[in-house]
């Protein structure tokens, strides 16, 4: 699988060239040319999961061999569109199971753009199958599907990226080595992260008959069955914590994430968190719609808040992270960072680099977001770095998982009214029995639970 060289001069003609090779390294690069296409496979072709399949089409050489979808009306219309995406012209062999499509392909990678609560089997089937995974972030719905994931990607000696592409976003990128490694914020000891989006999804949708191109039991997989309501794969399944961990496994992941990137973070010491329904109450919705959280390390806090309603405190940084530094202070979202120096220093800003002129077809992709298409090439690219040079990725699965997992254990403090200390080397929460057993959550018959030392 090792077939890729790299033609630097091409990269270095790139309009965002230097911010890429900072995000690869010495190795970076913005096309990679193929002995032979890498031959790919996309389980979940839904809007993510074509949208990161696109930005890969863009940015190297491949092959779309086969596509996989419970939805047989989605998966059709992607067969189509990767058609007329991809150089060869072809329609990929469509799949309704992803076991069916592993076991009938010789892929090298796999994308896996599905809800949550199928990620941890899909991508431990994958390694299993012989192929480098991306998968989508969080993750995992629980703490022990990540430690099964992990130890999965190591035996197989296989590149696993997640997508947490802030680490490969230009303008973070620009403020991680110009402000934060510069040193212009001195010593960090407080952090803020938020999300004020109502991106609640709530309603009373009657139970309906499932439809016959869906395969509902398909799309529950390990989850519990709920009654069927409307198609859940159109934003709905988000809602309920039977298939995700809510605003926080959702939002937060992406913040925390980057700003362990930025600051060197390993595992939090402790995490706490509070919360619940307070205000929008009237739906079938179970994620909470206010909630706080503290990740604690040595001298920091890194503070968690989102509400789905109401408005934000800061317009300009709806979704974002503030580092507040002895010298100053950091804001940062997708969209645009602000350096405030303390005393009378130089304020610093930079916003999101968009790359329409360069990838024209971008404007006319169907619920792209423009701000996000630059980080997912580069984040392609360092994924394709890793797989040619067998090293870890930015967004290793590791890293991945220790955000994820945070997440998720402060959504188990929330629920038991506990501040949880988790010990990666023993995986456990130690001397609390209820917080421990929310480690795993129960898998659907006949599914069984990944275990980390079985893989």
């Amino acid at each position: 699988m090792n077939h890729f060289n790299i033609n630097r001069r091409r990269f270095l003609q790139g309009a965002s060239a230097t911010l890429a090779l900072t995000a690869l390294g010495a190795q970076g690069m913005d096309i990679i040319n193929p002995l032979k296409p890498y031959r790919v496979g996309l389980i979940g072709t839904g809007w993510y999961g074509k949208s990161d399949l696109f930005r890969l089409i863009q940015v190297a050489p491949v092959e779309v061999v086969a596509l996989c979808d419970v939805d047989k009306n989605l998966l059709s219309a992607a067969g189509k569109l990767v058609s007329q995406r991809q150089k060869s012209g072809k329609v990929p062999k469509l799949y309704g199971d992803y076991q069916k499509m592993l076991n009938e392909n010789e892929l090298d990678i796999v994308l896996i753009g599905t809800p949550d609560h199928w990620h941890a089997l899909q991508t431990i089937d994958a390694l299993k199958a012989g192929t480098h995974v991306y998968v989508q972030k969080p993750i995992s719905v629980d703490v022990m599907e990540g430690e099964a994931m992990v130890a999965a990607a190591r035996k197989y000696n296989r590149v696993v990226q997640v997508g947490t592409q802030r680490k490969s976003t230009p303008h973070l990128i620009d403020a991680k080595k110009n402000i934060v490694d510069a040193g212009l914020l001195g010593k960090v000891s407080h952090v803020e992260m938020c999300c004020y989006f109502g991106m609640r999804n709530n309603g009373n949708p009657p139970v309906e008959a499932v439809p016959d191109f869906l395969d509902y039991e398909m799309w529950t997989g390990p989850a519990p069955l709920r009654p069927y309501d409307g198609l859940p794969h159109i934003r709905w399944w988000r809602t309920f914590m039977e298939y995700g961990n809510g605003i926080t496994g959702d939002m937060c992941v992406h913040m925390l994430d980057t700003v362990r990137w930025m600051l060197g973070l390993g595992w939090p010491t402790r995490i706490s968190s509070t919360g619940g329904i307070y205000v929008q109450k009237e739906g079938k919705s179970n994620i909470s719609d206010t909630q706080s959280a503290i990740f604690e390390y040595p001298e920091l806090n890194c503070v968690w808040q989102h509400r789905s309603w109401g408005t934000p405190n800061n317009p300009d940084y709806p979704w974002s992270f503030t580092l507040y530094g002895e010298k100053g202070t950091l804001w940062g979202s997708t969209m645009q960072y602000d350096f405030i120096p303390t005393g009378k220093g130089e304020k610093i800003h930079k916003d999101v680099v968009y790359e329409k002129e360069k990838y024209p077809e971008d404007i006319t992709e169907e619920r792209i977001e423009l701000n996000a298409a630059p980080a997912t090439r580069l984040h392609m690219l360092d994924f394709l770095a890793a797989i040619q040079n067998k090293g870890r990725p930015v967004a290793d699965i590791e890293e991945g998982h220790i955000s994820t997992a945070s997440c998720i254990l402060a959504n188990i403090s929330m629920k038991t009214g506990r501040p949880i200390v988790y010990d990666p080397k023993t995986r456990s929460i130690s001397g609390d029995r209820e917080a421990n057993g929310l480690l795993e959550r129960p898998y659907r018959k006949p599914y069984i639970h990944p275990d980390y030392r079985k893989v």
